[in-house]
């Protein structure tokens, strides 16, 4: 990507509600945004953005102004992510799932959403194996202040795993380098085992 089209993509994800709900097609806003930019995405696939946020891409990006994408959904008012804590496992893969780390809890403790930061993404209703997650409607609006602030966590999070992904695969690569090892340890236990047998063979 150029230099420019970078800079285009910065504003253009400044401009996108960064609910992180992949509806677009996209791993998120920001990839989104990388799309619109150098020319692979249409500017009317955001929903929870509504007409106000396709009109201003539109305009950002030099386009004419398009209708919303209706396979991408519809825009609607803000719903928030529920738990029934009555039904939840405490799995931990509805917090696994949360782009914008709204959902508090651990692995077999309860698990709670903290509506003020939930986006409404609806990212963590499918991977509940028990279906104990909701959505109702919020009781405000999805503001620029939650979509800074979502963008922020977003990008904390994908930080955050991608450090334990570096460090799951440095603890890996010991066990790989050992196992390496003990199998030419007896790759060359077994040559001289061979080779003392065909000396004691031909002094026998």
């Amino acid at each position: 990507m150029t230099t420019a089209a970078s800079d285009l993509a910065e504003r253009l994800d400044r401009l996108l509600p960064q609910t992180q709900c992949t509806r677009c097609g996209y791993a998120d806003c920001r990839a989104y945004a990388d799309a619109i930019a150098v020319g692979t995405a249409d500017i009317n696939r955001c929903p929870p953005g509504g007409e106000t946020t396709l009109l201003a891409l539109a305009a950002l990006a030099g386009r004419a102004p398009q209708p919303l994408d209706a396979t991408c959904g519809q825009f609607g008012a803000l719903a928030v992510a529920v738990i029934d804590g009555s039904a939840c496992i405490r799995c931990k893969l509805c917090i696994d799932a949360c782009p914008v780390d709204a959902i508090i809890g651990a692995q077999k403790r309860m698990h709670a959403i903290l509506p003020s930061l939930c986006s409404g993404c609806e990212l963590c209703v499918a991977p509940c194996p028990v279906d104990c997650i909701s959505m109702v409607p919020a009781p405000r609006e999805w503001t620029a202040a939650d979509a800074g602030a979502a963008r922020t966590r977003h990008r904390m999070r994908n930080a955050r795993v991608a450090r334990a992904e570096r460090n799951a695969n440095r603890k890996a690569a010991p066990s790989i380098e050992s196992a390496e090892r003990e199998k030419r340890q007896a790759a060359v236990a077994a040559a001289l085992a061979r080779a003392r047998a065909r000396r004691a063979a031909s002094h026998g």
